[in-house]
């Protein structure tokens, strides 16, 4: 954890806005078999939690990926994963990007209106940095950010923390076009210099 609160570190001390997404459910790796399969979910929600306070306690957001895509991959292991059948294919981090987005956009203030006060029927709330990382790695898509509550950013518990759950954002999937669009002219009475783009 010393890297990675140094490095938020000096990041926030640069000026910069810093979302860290914590570990995901190693859990969900196909080719890990039980009984290891319990015990890499056990130590990556460990370490997702370590991940969210060393995060907050450096002035960062963290996200917590937990198992959220894990339906995803387990439906679509041959496209989500790579070759190694371990880490992410190129598809499968565009997925992993597509959870951090919202929070990124809020942390650059690009959030819509709606999103911008705390919502209790969402499980929204403030709590100790402590109890907010456990919480989140038990509900995967949870951002934490630091917070004040009464002009104070901690509590006899610790950091005080925001809990949100943004929305995810659509995205159209990927197309390759259509053969007949990077094909060229085919009408023989079409002027060879036209261009079509």
């Amino acid at each position: 954890m010393r890297h990675l609160s140094e490095g938020v570190r000096r990041l926030v001390a640069a000026g910069a806005k810093v979302v860290v997404g914590t570990c995901p459910d190693l859990g969900t790796v196909q080719p890990i078999a039980p009984p290891l399969k319990q015990v890499a979910r056990a130590w990556s929600r460990r370490l997702a939690a370590a991940q969210t306070i060393a995060t907050i306690e450096e002035g960062g957001r963290s996200v917590s990926l937990g198992d959220i895509l894990g339906p995803e991959f387990a439906a679509a292991p041959a496209l989500l994963f790579g070759p190694d059948q371990f880490h992410p294919s190129a598809e499968g981090y565009r997925a992993l990007a597509n959870v951090l987005v919202p929070s990124v956009l809020a942390a650059l203030d690009e959030v819509p209106a709606e999103e911008v006060s705390l919502e209790a029927y969402r499980g929204e709330g403030v709590l100790p940095v402590s109890r907010a990382a456990v919480r989140a790695v038990n509900q995967p898509g949870t951002e934490l950010g630091g917070t004040e509550v009464a002009g104070r950013r901690a509590g006899v518990r610790g950091l005080w923390v925001e809990l949100r759950h943004r929305r995810r954002r659509p995205t159209a999937p990927a197309e390759a076009p259509e053969s007949s669009e990077d094909a060229g002219p085919t009408d023989p009475d079409q002027d060879d210099d036209v261009v079509t783009a």
